[in-house]
């Protein structure tokens, strides 16, 4: 027994040193793996560990502090050209609970921070966002088996099953045609809980209810912009795209889970909101038409408040189609349901455009003649003078009814032209910020030539259906949203909070985005662009003191893989991205002078990227 421990301990030191061998041969052929294709120059497809998690570090772990993390100095758009800037090798890789993180909508963060919230006023499903120190750095992976979506027009109708693998929507409402698991796809027939026939019947019977001619929603052009409240997997606004009306579906992410990541999947406008208690992100008189099929929304709660909050969006004269059996039942409490909106709707001066078996349709009206006509103390009351009806990041919703400007009394209506003539017309709204109508029309010629210029320089790279979902991250005016007319391309154009709040002429304009602070997360899901704009986005957070390695990875996490990135900035931005793109598995595809443009803005540097499809580990052996 004696000289049995020496010989056991020469075993265990042996095993320990093959043991060690074997880690390092490990860390060997994963780093190889990893910069392997770096090092190839133009590769696609790149592989990483789904076994090394570590948030805040490197990915393979590094032996010293100097190796395990960031430089301060790297994490700043302004940095010294000395060699003691550290930048990363690598980003970690997010673990599979966290695909589809959204970070300011995770349910998981509202419990561990133990947020006292009303979850009958659906607060759980707004935007509550992590604190720096919870903040996550890591890159998140694309699910097992992910392919580059399909493409627009077809991916209208079929997703790959994989890209979204969750298929609870399809038995919960299989009765409904929402959507089917065929194969390796997951097909969508068009219906909805109360359009099983196609979407396309059911908004051609909405238009005929209106009398519109030839049964055509966009009444000439009319009407163009649609929101669809609580919109399943976004049946309804994909069948306007035919008609030339563009919708902004808007449901949360609920026990209907996913159901904005389809209709992003599928190529179709989308947003994850709720309404609960703050004013969703867009302006006044913002839609010509509201839409609720059986969106399960007590629209009678609160004196009405969310009622109101369609009230402020809509254009003078817009409607509110509503299907849902309060409309048409027999039974007692949807009788009562009835009878009380019908008497609040008609104290907010709404009337019954027409009534037709599932479906009422309300009108708004055109001037302020009616609110001015109730009897004094009638509920709800006019907003107060002093409310702007346009603050709408974080402002909470009030149950009053916003009153028309002068203008738009006067005008019995927006005063818009019809659609497309209203995307290149100065929107009369231009006067509340001082614009000309000179200076409308010179930004949209500008931005037309500009994007002209991004066309010629993504032109090696993609072809004319490539791109589908597209984000503008400061929109301006819109002018670079307008100059894709004519493309199967739709635009978020997205107004910073801190900025001039234009996103009222971009909706008049008749195109569609929301309102965003870019020190905080998008509320959408992971890979749902083809391509975001950067204009200057950078060098305005940079004065905020807001952290541009954390819209690095913001932008990654929207990103679709193999999709783009245009930054056009400062030259000390370009050249801060450029120390990241090894680390987020980016490449460059091309980089321009901006004074080839003949613009005003000969200084800013015009940088292109594409994003690599990388898969973990376990990705690649459930795609082989």
């Amino acid at each position: 027994m004696s000289r049995g421990r020496p010989d056991g301990s020469k075993k265990r030191l042996i095993a320990s040193v093959c043991g060690a061998a074997i880690f390092l041969g490990f860390i060997y052929v994963y780093h190889g793996s990893i910069f392997g294709s770096q090092n190839g120059g133009s590769a696609a497809l790149e592989y990483g560990s789904k076994s090394l998690k570590r948030l805040g570090a490197t990915y393979l772990g590094a032996e010293d502090d100097a190796d395990s993390k960031q430089d301060e100095s790297s994490s700043s758009l302004v940095q010294g050209d000395g060699e003691d800037d550290i930048i990363p090798k690598s980003f970690p890789v997010c673990d599979d609970r966290h695909s589809e993180l959204i970070p300011c909508l995770d349910r998981h963060l509202i419990y561990q921070m133990r947020l006292k919230l009303d979850l009958s006023l659906m607060e759980h499903y707004e935007r509550h966002c992590p604190p720096a120190e919870r903040r996550f750095n890591c890159l998140i992976p694309p699910p097992a088996g992910y392919k580059v979506p399909i493409k627009w027009p077809q991916s209208r109708d079929e997703v790959w099953k994989a890209n979204i693998p969750h298929t609870h929507l399809a038995h919960e409402k299989s009765d409904q045609n929402w959507m089917v698991v065929k194969g390796e796809k997951i097909v969508f027939p068009g219906g909805g809980t109360h359009f099983h026939y196609g979407a396309d019947k059911y908004i051609a019977s909405i238009a005929n209810m209106l009398n519109f001619s030839n049964d055509n929603l966009n009444n000439e052009g009319r009407l163009r912009t649609v929101l669809d409240v609580g919109c399943g997997v976004a049946s309804f606004g994909a069948y306007l795209l035919s008609s030339d009306i563009i919708a902004m579906s808007v449901a949360p992410n609920d026990v209907h889970q996913n159901q904005i990541q389809f209709a992003l999947e599928r190529g179709i406008p989308a947003y994850l909101g709720v309404l609960g208690t703050k004013r969703l992100p867009y302006p006044s008189r913002s839609f010509e038409l509201a839409h609720c099929s059986r969106c399960r929304i007590d629209w009678l709660q609160r004196d009405g408040i969310l009622l109101l909050e369609l009230d402020r969006l809509l254009r003078p004269g817009g409607y509110f189609a509503y299907s849902s059996p309060e409309a048409y039942a027999q039974d007692e409490e949807d009788r009562r349901i009835w009878r009380e909106m019908s008497t609040l709707v008609a104290r907010m001066c709404w009337r019954i455009a027409a009534k037709r078996f599932q479906t009422v349709i309300w009108q708004k009206p055109l001037t302020n003649e009616c609110y001015m006509q109730r009897e004094p103390g009638t509920r709800p009351p006019l907003c107060q003078t002093d409310d702007d009806p346009d603050a709408i990041w974080g402002v909470n919703m009030e149950a009053c009814i916003t009153p028309y400007s002068d203008h738009d009394n006067r005008a019995k209506g927006s005063g818009l032209a019809p659609w497309p003539a209203r995307l290149t017309t100065p929107p009369p709204r231009l006067a509340d910020f001082g614009y000309s109508n000179e200076m409308f029309e010179k930004d949209t010629e500008l931005w037309q030539g500009r994007v002209e210029n991004y066309w010629n320089l993504l032109g090696p790279k993609i072809s004319s259906n490539t791109l589908r979902n597209v984000m503008d991250m400061k929109a301006s005016m819109g002018s670079f949203g307008a100059a894709f007319r004519g493309k199967d391309i739709w635009v978020m154009n997205v107004v910073p909070r801190d900025g001039p709040n234009t996103l009222k002429l971009i909706y008049d304009r008749g195109l569609i985005g929301s309102i965003h602070d870019w020190c905080e997360a998008y509320s959408t899901y992971p890979r749902t662009y083809d391509l975001l704009h950067a204009w200057t986005v950078f060098s305005d957070i940079e004065k905020r003191d807001c952290s541009p390695v954390d819209l690095l990875i913001e932008m990654d996490r929207m990103l679709r893989p193999t999709g783009f990135i245009i930054i056009r900035d400062k030259q000390h931005v370009i050249d801060f991205v450029k120390k990241y793109l090894t680390a987020l598995h980016w490449e460059a595809v091309a980089t321009a002078d901006s004074s080839s443009e003949s613009d005003q803005d000969n200084n800013e540097v015009i940088f292109v990227i594409q994003k690599k499809l990388w898969l973990t580990t376990e990705s690649f052996r459930n795609t082989e």
